[in-house]
């Protein structure tokens, strides 16, 4: 088991480890009674994962003597409201949950934002414990403490910074993941390796076929590196104040794509089309070099993520929802832009006509 120290403002209250390994579900469950010490544990997980390893993750937990219980909620984004979190909140208190309880995210990255985003606000805050058993959640949603819901204007506008107490990846968890599930957390290592690590970039463009097929070695290598970058980040920019806006990097116009789709397009799909506009944009502007942008795509095409925005969405409607991201400065849009690989910056604003046109150009390109 690799282990991996968040240190967040010096405090240790606030900091916490993130542990990676395969088949470490047994010693997960020591590590919570051991150094989580709570009067009651509760998963909160959707009822797919529910099915698969719900069961089994209570079962350890109690197994040990410890008092837990499950409760879980419908799978899919459509999920992510404040209705559920209701109904969330009314089934803890019936379980008896108090400022004593805590609470352990398992599952992707909407089982985390819902169980992160309750244990902030029930009871003023109860501690909480992050599982993720998707490849977006262990490389990306599970670490750094944002929690969020969605409101009918669009994705995540309604959250809190709430760090988890603790964060455990078992690369198990994978092999029970969909093929589609699998490649939206293919899109944020692409999105990791663009912001931040070129040498990374370079192994998955030599070895995408592997990662795909999930070879154990070189995919625990990838999950770690992406924790420490994003470690690295929050340490220094915990909300989101200035450098960690970078992890953004595809999701600005990912988002407005998800939304507009009504989210039959996939996380992963929306990051992966996202990015691509973000490299044109910057060669567009003059910062990045085409061959670079080049390159960028056609990892995210051996990755087997789209490069195409699909034609039925319409690009004013796009546009429309860019202007409601909870990131932008006023009128203004700001992208995660690129000067090279492992070299980007926010910039200070990007006409509506040219994100109008690369949106145009992507759907038209063969």
């Amino acid at each position: 088991m690799r282990s991996i120290k968040v240190n967040l403002d010096k405090k240790y209250s606030s900091s916490y480890e993130i542990r990676i390994g395969r088949g470490i579900l047994d010693r997960i469950a020591l590590l919570i009674a051991k150094n989580h010490k709570a009067g009651r544990y509760v998963i909160i997980t959707d009822d797919n994962v529910a099915r698969l390893h719900g069961g089994n993750f209570l079962a350890l937990l109690k197994n040990i003597g410890l008092a837990a219980d499950l409760i879980d909620f419908p799978a899919g984004e459509s999920s992510k409201n404040i209705g559920t979190i209701i109904d969330l909140a009314d089934k803890l208190l019936k379980l008896g949950a108090d400022r004593s309880t805590c609470l352990i995210a398992l599952g992707g990255g909407v089982a985390g934002d819902m169980a992160g985003f309750i244990a902030s606000v029930y009871m003023r805050g109860v501690p909480y414990l992050q599982i993720p058993t998707t490849l977006v959640a262990q490389v990306d949603s599970a670490i750094g403490g944002k929690t969020a819901i969605d409101l009918t204007a669009g994705k995540n506008l309604l959250g809190t910074f709430y760090q988890p107490a603790a964060v455990f990846a078992d690369l198990n968890f994978l092999d029970t993941l969909p093929a589609k599930e699998f490649e939206n957390g293919l899109a944020e290592i692409i999105k990791y390796a663009i912001i931040d690590d070129e040498k990374m970039f370079v192994l998955l463009e030599e070895n995408m076929e592997a990662v795909r097929q999930k070879e154990s070695t070189l995919l625990i290598k990838i999950v770690e590196n992406c924790c420490r970058i994003k470690k690295s980040i929050v340490e220094i920019d915990e909300r989101e104040q200035g450098l960690r806006r970078i992890l953004n990097y595809g999701h600005t116009l990912g988002h407005a794509l998800e939304a507009v789709s009504a989210y039959k397009l996939t996380h992963g799909a929306g990051v992966a089309l996202g990015m691509i506009a973000a490299a044109r944009i910057s060669f567009k502007m003059k910062y990045l070099h085409e061959g670079e942008a080049k390159r960028i795509e056609e990892l995210i095409r051996l990755a087997n993520l789209p490069t195409k925005i699909p034609a039925s969405l319409p690009t004013e409607e796009i546009i429309t929802r860019l202007q409601m991201d909870k990131k932008k400065r006023g009128d203004t849009i700001h992208f995660v832009l690129l000067k090279k690989i492992g070299m980007p910056f926010i910039n200070g604003g990007v006409e509506k006509k040219l994100i109008g046109e690369v949106v145009e150009e992507m759907k038209n390109d063969a």
